[in-house]
C-alpha cells in the first residue's frame, strides 16, 4: 500500500496461542508454534482463530474458515481491517492443484481525477486528507468474501458470520494493546461522533479490561447474512456509507461517493504471479498489489549468490541491497493493471535480475538505486516511455494477515486492511464499522503510474504468498505492515530457505526493511547489537525511530503430513495459532 512520505507508523505484531480441538477451553496453552493434523489457522486474534476452528470443526473448508476469521477480526481488530476496507485473498485448491487470487482492493469513486488531492496546484496536507470523507475508497471486502464463498466455499455467508456476530454481541475485553491504539487515535476519533461513542469514554481511550460490545456491527453482519451482498452495495448499508462519506462532519473534508460507485464495484479473479527460487515454486499477488513482483524480483537477484556459503551479515547486506533495487523498480513501474501495462514480464525475468545484480556492491551499501529498464527483457515491441525517478513513499502499516488450511489440503493466505490505524476514522452510524482511507495510497501528484483516477485501485504492497516444492505445498507466509510487508515476507523466506532457520525462528528474527530510502528501518534494540555493527561496516545506515516491523503468520507443511502453524513469538500484541488435532 502506498500513501505519502509524511508519516511512518508502527505495524501490527502478534504472538501465538495453540489449541487442540480435543482439549477443553481451560486446557489451552500459549505457544508460538503449533503442529498437528487436520486444519490449522494463524491470526492476530484469539477469537478470530477460534471462529475459524469452529467452522472447520463444523465441516467447513479453508475458505469458509478464512471468512469467519476475517469477520471476527473486524470486531476484535477493527482499527486494521473490516468490511469498510479491502484486500487480497490467495487460495490453493488441493483437488485441482490450482492457485487463484481474489482482488477485492478498494476502488476510487467515479469523481476522482489525478488532481483530486491538490488545491491551487499544491498537494493537500496528508493528515487532513487521511481523516476525511475524500480518503475513503469503495470497500471491496464484502464482495471479496462473497466471491470466495460462492466459488470455492462450502458454507453460506450467513453461516460463517455466526461466530463473529456472537463476539460482537457478547463483547470482548479490551487488552492493553487495543487501548493503546485507541489512545494514539483519540484526536482522529473525536472528529466523528459514532466512532467516539464506540471507542472513547469521556473523550479518552477505553481502559484495559473494559468490555467492548458492538451491537451495530452484529446488526450489520446479521443483515449481510440475511440479505447478501445487495444489502451492502445497494441497500441500507450502502446508503449509510454514502451519507457518512459525503457528510462526515463540519471539521473534515467531505467525499463525493455515490450509490452507483458502490453498486458498480466488482472483485477481480486474477491469475497469481509465478516465480521460482532455489527449487521452490512461489505464487504471489499480481497487480494492483506490487508485493508479488517485488518479492520475486528481489529473490531472483539473490538467487545468483551462494548465500548458504556466506556469513549471516553478508547475506543480510545482499538482502538489503536486493530489496533496494526491487523497490526502485516497484516505485517506477507498478500500478493498477487496468490503467497501464506494467512491464511485469521483464521485471520477473531471470536475465533482468542478472543485469540488476550487477548494480550491487557485495562489500558496500548503495545510497540509492535508480530504476532499471525491464522492457528489453520481455516480448514487447512497443516503445514505452521510461519513467522518471520516483520519490520514496511511506505507507500505512496497519493491516492484518491470516492463513488457514483444512483437512483436504486447501489453503488460504489472506491480507486485508482499512489502511491507517482506524482508517479514515469514520464509523458508519448504525452499523459499527470503520471506513478505509485507502485513497491515500495513491500518489498525490504526477506524472506517475499510481496517480488517482476514476475507478482505479491504488497500488498495494500486500503479499500473501504460497510456496510449493515437488508439486506439494511447502509453506504459506504473509504479513501486514504497509510497504514493509514486502520486506517482511522477503526476509522471512531468506531466513528460512537460505539461512536454514525453522519457520518460527525465521518469523522471530530481527527485521530490517530497506525500501530504497535514505536509511533502513529497524526494530527497537537492534542498533546496539553486534549484528547491526557488522552491517554498518558494509555502509548500511539505520533511520527513523525504531519500531516493530510486521506481524507474520505462516503455515509449514511437513513431510510427515502434519502442519505447523507459526505466528509471532515475541512482538507486541497477542495472536493465535490453532490446529484441529495437536500432534504428540
Amino acid at each position: 500500500m502506498t500513501s505519502s512520505p509524511r508519516r511512518a507508523l508502527p505495524s501490527l505484531l502478534v504472538s501465538t496461542i495453540v489449541i487442540s480441538a480435543a482439549c477443553a477451553p481451560g486446557a489451552w496453552a500459549k505457544s508460538p508454534v503449533a503442529t498437528g493434523t487436520g486444519g490449522a489457522v494463524a491470526t492476530i486474534s484469539e477469537q478470530a482463530s477460534q471462529s475459524a476452528l469452529a467452522i472447520l470443526n463444523q465441516g467447513g473448508n479453508a475458505v469458509d474458515a478464512a471468512v469467519a476469521a476475517a469477520a471476527t477480526l473486524g470486531v476484535t481488530d477493527p482499527f486494521s481491517c473490516g468490511i469498510g476496507g479491502g484486500g487480497f485473498m490467495m487460495i490453493y485448491l488441493a483437488k485441482d492443484k490450482r492457485v487463484i487470487t481474489i482482488d477485492h482492493r478498494e476502488m476510487a469513486p467515479a469523481n476522482f481525477k489525478p488532481s483530486v488531492f491538490q488545491q491551487d496546484g499544491k498537494e493537500l496536507n496528508f493528515d487532513e486528507v487521511l481523516a476525511s470523507g475524500m480518503s475513503v475508497g469503495v470497500p471491496g471486502t464484502v464482495r471479496g468474501w462473497h466471491e470466495a464463498l460462492d466459488r470455492y466455499g462450502s458454507m453460506s455467508l450467513r453461516q460463517v458470520l455466526q461466530p463473529a456476530i456472537k463476539v460482537a454481541a457478547d463483547g470482548f475485553k479490551v487488552n492493553a494493546n487495543f487501548s493503546r491504539l485507541v489512545a494514539s487515535n483519540e484526536r482522529k476519533f473525536q472528529l466523528f461522533p459514532a466512532t467516539a461513542k464506540l471507542y472513547l469514554k469521556d473523550g479518552k481511550a477505553l481502559p484495559e479490561g473494559s468490555l467492548l460490545r458492538n451491537p451495530d456491527l452484529a446488526k450489520a453482519y446479521r443483515e449481510l447474512g440475511a440479505g447478501g451482498i445487495k444489502v451492502f452495495y445497494e441497500g441500507k448499508i450502502a446508503r449509510a456509507m454514502v451519507d457518512a462519506v459525503n457528510h462526515p462532519g463540519a471539521k473534515v473534508r467531505a467525499g463525493a461517493m455515490t450509490m452507483a460507485d458502490l453498486a458498480n464495484y466488482e472483485a477481480r479473479i486474477r491469475q497469481p504471479l509465478r516465480s521460482t527460487y532455489r527449487g521452490y515454486e512461489l505464487y504471489g499477488m499480481p497487480l494492483p498489489s506490487s508485493g508479488g513482483v517485488a518479492v520475486a524480483e528481489a529473490l531472483n537477484i539473490l538467487e545468483g549468490y551462494d548465500l548458504k556459503a556466506m556469513p549471516r551479515d553478508k547475506v543480510e547486506h545482499l538482502y538489503l541491497e536486493a530489496s533496494r533495487i526491487a523497490f526502485a523498480d516497484r516505485n517506477a513501474y507498478l500500478a493498477d493493471p487496468e490503467y497501464l501495462e506494467a512491464p511485469v514480464q521483464g521485471l520477473l525475468s531471470k536475465d533482468y535480475a542478472a543485469r540488476r545484480r550487477e548494480q550491487i556492491n557485495p562489500q558496500r551499501a548503495a545510497s540509492h538505486a535508480a530504476a532499471g529498464d525491464p522492457y528489453p527483457f520481455q516480448d514487447d515491441q512497443s516503445v514505452p516511455l521510461r519513467p522518471a525517478a520516483a520519490k520514496l513513499l511511506a505507507e500505512g502499516a496497519h493491516t492484518t494477515h491470516l492463513t488457514v488450511s483444512d483437512k483436504e489440503g486447501n489453503i488460504v493466505s489472506y491480507t486485508f486492511t482499512i489502511e491507517s490505524w482506524g482508517g479514515s476514522g469514520i464509523t458508519v452510524p448504525g452499523y459499527g464499522f470503520l471506513l478505509n482511507n485507502e485513497m491515500t495510497d495513491f500518489d498525490f501528484s504526477g506524472p506517475h503510474p499510481n496517480v488517482p483516477e476514476a475507478g482505479k485501485r491504488p497500488r498495494s504492497s500486500m503479499s500473501p504468498t504460497l510456496a510449493f516444492k515437488g508439486g506439494k505445498p511447502a509453506f504459506s507466509i504473509g504479513s501486514p505492515g504497509g510497504a514493509t510487508i514486502i520486506t517482511t515476507v522477503l526476509q522471512t523466506i531468506v531466513n528460512h530457505v537460505d539461512l536454514g532457520m525453522t519457520m518460527d525462528q525465521a518469523v522471530d528474527a530481527p527485521r530490517l526493511s530497506e525500501r530504497n530510502g535514505a536509511a533502513t528501518d529497524i526494530e527497537p534494540g537492534y542498533a546496539a547489537t553486534g549484528a547491526a555493527q557488522s552491517l554498518e561496516s558494509y555502509g548500511q545506515r539505520w533511520g527513523g525511530t525504531p519500531r516493530e516491523i510486521g506481524a507474520a503468520n505462516a503455515l509449514l507443511f511437513n513431510a510427515d503430513g502434519t502442519v505447523t502453524a507459526v505466528s509471532e513469538g515475541k512482538r507486541h500484541g497477542t495472536g493465535s495459532a490453532l490446529v484441529q488435532k495437536k500432534a504428540h
